[in-house]
């Protein structure tokens, strides 16, 4: 090495720029303005006046003389709480009140055992028996409602049903031509039939759909320990699937109470009063007597005892909850 390039200073390396500092990209503000809440307008107020509307308007009348004239006049007086001292008064409204209660505590109870049983087999089956009855549910619930209850009218019709062929067929002749739908009793057991079959579907499919969220080492930890299959169901499984078995008791709750389409297909509330219900009450009421202002208050009744059995169910809910 010379003595030139011993003396030498070092050499300083280039000093790269430093990069820029990456820009801010955090939203700073809506810039879009209203057009998102004018684009939803349209819809918005549609389904307001879809669903306020009809409910303002009943409430309305429930407060007015409203009656055949007043229908086609258009002009109705106010009658104050006269249309629900009226009905409160009625031995035969706090008739159908008992009995809305127990149609819908017989097809809740029926709707959830048995969906509850369908959910726990279909967990259970192979790939191939599980699509065919989660696909047989799915149909079963695509079916209409008037479809289906005009099918269960031909299979309980009185001379040419299914139901009295095989039952006679089977030695029972005490059931030739039976007409079903002139027995209290009968035509009762028969639409709960039908509106437990309508449900079945929705609330199997739902719990079924819970049951698979259950980690299946939980159940395990406790076969191992010795627990049943009962016991794995009460302690493990039900706990933790119980907001959707909540949310399945409260929609079937509702779906039962306002079951009026099946009721008036099939007996239009009869024979007698044996199954008539709420909604089908404030019908008959508004139709048959022409008391518009009387079925209009019984509809308001019946949404708010709907109301206060989901306020039950939900503040149940919400305890059990806090507690876990």
């Amino acid at each position: 090495m010379s003595a030139t390039e011993e003396h030498a200073p070092p050499r300083r390396r280039p000093v790269r720029a430093s990069a820029p500092p990456a820009p801010d990209r955090r939203p700073t503000g809506d810039r879009s303005g209203p057009w998102p809440y004018l684009l939803i307008a349209p819809a918005v107020l549609g389904m307001l006046y879809l669903l306020l509307y009809p409910l303002a308007r009943a409430v309305l009348i429930s407060f007015q003389d409203f009656r055949l004239r007043e229908l086609i006049s258009g002009d109705a007086e106010f009658a104050g709480l006269a249309n629900y001292r009226t009905l409160l008064t009625d031995p035969r409204f706090w008739t159908v009140v008992r009995r809305t209660f127990l149609f819908m505590a017989v097809n809740v109870v029926l709707i959830m055992a048995i969906a509850l049983l369908v959910a726990l087999m279909t967990e259970r089956l192979g790939r191939v028996w599980r699509t065919l009855v989660l696909s047989s549910l799915v149909l079963a619930w695509a079916m209409p409602v008037v479809a289906a209850t005009t099918v269960f009218q031909w299979l309980f019709h009185s001379e040419f049903g299914i139901v009295n062929w095989a039952l006679t067929s089977l030695g029972a002749h005490s059931f030739e031509r039976y007409p079903w739908f002139a027995h209290r009793t009968a035509a009762f057991a028969i639409l709960v039939t039908l509106v437990v079959w309508q449900s079945v579907p929705f609330a199997a499919i739902t719990l079924y759909s819970a049951l698979t969220t259950v980690p299946a080492e939980l159940q395990e930890s406790a076969r191992l320990d010795g627990a049943g299959a009962f016991r794995i169901l009460r302690s493990v499984t039900l706990p933790l699937i119980r907001p959707i078995v909540m949310l399945v008791l409260c929609l079937e709750v509702i779906w039962t109470f306002k079951a009026f389409v099946q009721i008036w297909v099939m007996t239009k509330g009869g024979p007698g009063d044996a199954t008539t219900i709420l909604p089908v009450y404030a019908v008959q009421t508004a139709l048959s007597r022409q008391r518009y202002d009387l079925g209009s208050a019984a509809s308001m009744i019946t949404v708010v005892l709907m109301s206060g059995v989901l306020v039950l169910y939900f503040r149940q809910m919400f305890r059990q909850e806090n507690e876990s």
